[in-house]
């Protein structure tokens, strides 16, 4: 399905632009209606499969893109995985009916930023596109401890030693800043529990994120999962 854009919401001097990917037409139009909030956010464009989220990105110049993941023809892990290839990519959130599994972990490693499921609460689903659009990962608790337990699956050991001799790349208070990250707590909680400043917390995390290669605060947590800090 060929990308849809709404020129109204456009032209409507949005903070935070929503790209929809899904191949329910229903969760689409839905999606649309809830996100709709004038001179705020809205779904400025949206796409029924994961072969057309590269054309709809394209055209409509989206902030955040909410991304099912099973779709008839290019699935969404692996539509994330090509736009978070990207020149300054938008943010992904991946939004699917199914429970968190590996699959899940792939997309969050791949660069997406959250993760929800579609029985979400509204304001949960609003929450969390303004969380990803501000650069802050959105995980819900629940999920959260979900997609933990699976960080220790096969292949442990190796994960863990590599983990840590990548994180080994960054200065001591980079590394406290990043075993911060994986605990879940936002860069107020950082900067208090390490009495830094908001800005220097922020810059930590920037350099950290640079040195290592990575997309966002979410994949930074992985990583010291990962290394068995957390």
């Amino acid at each position: 399905m060929a990308p849809v854009v709404s020129l109204s919401r456009v032209d409507g001097g949005l903070v935070i632009r929503i790209l929809v990917v899904d191949d329910d037409p229903l969760v689409r139009a839905g999606l649309g209606l809830l996100l709709d909030e004038p001179g705020v956010m809205g779904v400025v464009g949206e796409a029924g499969d994961g072969g057309d989220v590269g054309a709809a990105v394209a055209a409509c110049s989206p902030d955040v893109v909410l991304m099912d993941v099973r779709m008839p023809t290019v699935d969404g892990l692996t539509a994330t995985e090509a736009l978070r290839r990207l020149p300054n990519p938008p943010e992904v959130v991946v939004l699917t009916a199914f429970h968190v599994d590996e699959y899940v972990l792939r997309a969050l490693r791949a660069g997406a930023a959250g993760f929800l499921l579609k029985d979400s609460a509204p304001e949960e689903i609003v929450r969390a596109v303004q969380r990803v659009a501000a650069g802050e990962p959105f995980l819900s608790p629940a999920v959260l401890r979900q997609v933990l337990a699976h960080v220790g699956g096969p292949g442990g050991d190796g994960r863990r030693q590599h983990a840590r001799n990548v994180l080994g790349r960054l200065t001591p208070r980079e590394q406290a800043v990043a075993v911060a990250v994986g605990q879940g707590r936002s860069n107020a909680e950082i900067a208090a529990g390490l009495f830094l400043s908001l800005a220097t917390v922020k810059q930590h995390v920037s350099s950290a994120l640079l040195k290592l290669g990575l997309n966002n605060r979410t994949q930074l947590a992985l990583l010291a999962h990962d290394a068995d800090l957390v």
